[in-house]
């Protein structure tokens, strides 16, 4: 199944050149989802071809305009587009009276749904379950309400060993059972156990998004053994206090955070304007976690 993350944008609170604000693309088994939509996320779609007709879920994590600013022009062209499916909205309570005060004085009526679900800053909540993907929020230490989001792959059914299956002529129809984890009764009476005849899947993968968010241990727990695991990594150590006072992580914590949750890779972003380059923050991180890498714009990740 495939299941990547594509950096759309990767600044934090202002743009700078070749770095826009906050937005990523996340594709699972050819469904996209879009995590946080800051300002110019169209443009970036457009330059890095990911389809807007494609996205039906969009998850906002918290009020600050780098998260969210591009949201209502995103929704005003799939209007104009012709949208006509259902699209699903995730974000804080007051995220639909900011839409709904744009429709109004724009006199835009979306030809398509719009079905919003609150997310609640407080306790984590799974907001999605379908048949790809459990996704769950992630309450984060924040300014203001800010939740992340964990996107849990569902665990895949047995692998049949078509070979022993062959030899013992066991019939088609008993191959969901199997699957499933069933043991097989041959006419005869003999029991063959299921591990016999099938394989276990694959462990099942997760990304964990956190957003906006000082360095704080209450999440831990839930981003533990991710496969890879998104983290703000707003500054350098050097300015632990300007990351505190503005309740943000640098590098290096992110890294610590990766170490303790024991993720398999870490990713880094919401890199402050200040920063030209981004070598620095790379270097930090990864003295600490080294399969550490940077949310560099256009660039694709797969999640295995």
């Amino acid at each position: 199944m495939k299941f990547e993350v594509t950096i759309l944008g990767s600044s934090s609170a202002t743009p700078i050149f070749n770095r826009n604000p906050t937005a990523q693309a996340l594709n699972i088994n050819e469904h996209l989802y879009l995590i946080d939509c800051g300002e110019g996320t169209q443009q970036q779609m457009l330059r890095f071809d990911i389809k807007a007709s494609r996205i039906d879920y969009i998850f906002i994590s918290h009020l600050h305009g780098d998260h969210y600013l591009g949201l209502v022009g995103l929704l005003s062209s799939m209007h104009l587009n012709g949208r006509k499916k259902p699209l699903y909205l995730f974000g804080p309570p007051h995220l639909m009276e900011i839409i709904d005060l744009q429709l109004k004085y724009s006199e835009t009526t979306l030809h398509f749904p719009l079905e919003f679900t609150v997310t609640n800053a407080k306790k984590a909540e799974v907001i999605v379950n379908n048949n790809d993907i459990i996704i769950e929020t992630i309450p984060l230490d924040h300014r203001i309400d800010c939740t992340g989001f964990i996107f849990k792959e569902k665990k895949r059914l047995r692998k049949l060993v078509k070979e022993k299956l062959d030899e013992l002529n066991i019939p088609a129809e008993y191959y969901t059972a199997l699957k499933k984890g069933n043991d097989y009764t041959a006419a005869n009476g003999v029991v063959y156990k299921n591990d016999t005849l099938t394989t276990d899947s694959a462990a099942p993968k997760a990304y964990a998004y956190c957003s906006d968010t000082l360095y704080n241990e209450q999440y831990f727990d839930q981003i533990n053994n991710v496969t890879l695991l998104y983290h703000e990594a707003t500054f350098l150590n050097d300015m632990l206090d300007r990351a505190n006072d503005t309740h943000h992580t640098t590098a290096l914590q992110a890294a610590q955070i990766a170490l303790k949750t024991n993720a398999k890779r870490l990713l880094i972003g919401h890199f402050s304007a200040r920063y030209k380059t981004l070598n620095e923050l790379l270097e930090e991180a990864r003295s600490v976690f080294p399969e550490t890498e940077l949310a560099i714009e256009g660039k694709t990740f797969s999640i295995e």
